[in-house]
């Protein structure tokens, strides 16, 4: 059974941090690009940051230097650091992991609410 489970999400104030953990199973981690998406009231989803499975790390212009995406292959687990957090930042975040391709696959977490306010 494919799970992707994303706790860590919360009420935060601007300049704050918060890490966002996604533990995944049911299929192969290392395997999969993992990646962080985010959507919020009234707009579309949006990419926020990916990593593949080398290790190679991709960013969204609005959150280049503050955030950072990163994986542990041995825990099966995706991790998101934001730092320096935004009232804009206010939004659900989202774990996705992808693998392209013949055998591929497209999977998603339930989503984590994020909250930046004071």
């Amino acid at each position: 059974q494919v799970q992707l489970v994303e706790p860590g999400g919360g009420l935060v104030q601007p300049g704050g941090s918060l890490r966002l953990s996604c533990a995944v199973s049911g299929f192969s981690f290392s395997s999969s690009t993992m990646s962080w998406y985010r959507q919020a009231p009234g707009k579309e989803r949006e990419l926020v940051a990916s990593i593949t499975r080398a290790g190679s790390t991709n960013y969204a212009d609005a959150v280049k230097d503050r955030f950072t995406i990163s994986r542990d292959n041995a825990k099966n687990t995706v991790y998101l650091q934001m730092n320096s957090l935004k009232p804009e930042d206010t939004a659900v975040y989202y774990c996705n992991a992808n693998r392209p391709g013949y055998l591929g696959y497209d999977y998603w977490g339930q989503g984590t609410q994020v909250t930046v306010s004071s």
